[in-house]
């Protein structure tokens, strides 16, 4: 597996695989993003949607999501915060 500089954490990690999404923001997560980090935004996705009690079905809830995983992985906005 490969190994990349993670922007986020700051360590050379394993880098994902494929990119998570089918998307730009998809392919700059796997070029920039190590696993691990990943790996936590998942548990904190999993932690918003059960908080706000988000259906991700609806378009404003995947909207939120998006913002707050690119806060969250790239410092672009407060995570958690709605808008």
């Amino acid at each position: 597996m490969a190994e990349i500089l993670c922007v986020r954490c700051g360590q050379t990690n394993p880098q994902l695989e494929r990119a998570p999404l089918r998307s730009e923001l998809g392919e700059r997560v796997r070029r920039e993003i190590c696993q691990l980090c990943w790996d936590q935004w998942l548990r904190y996705q999993t932690a918003l949607i059960n908080h706000y009690g988000l259906d991700v079905r609806e378009r404003e809830a995947r909207v939120f999501l998006t913002e707050n995983m690119e806060a969250f992985l790239f410092g672009a906005r407060e995570p958690g915060a709605e808008g």
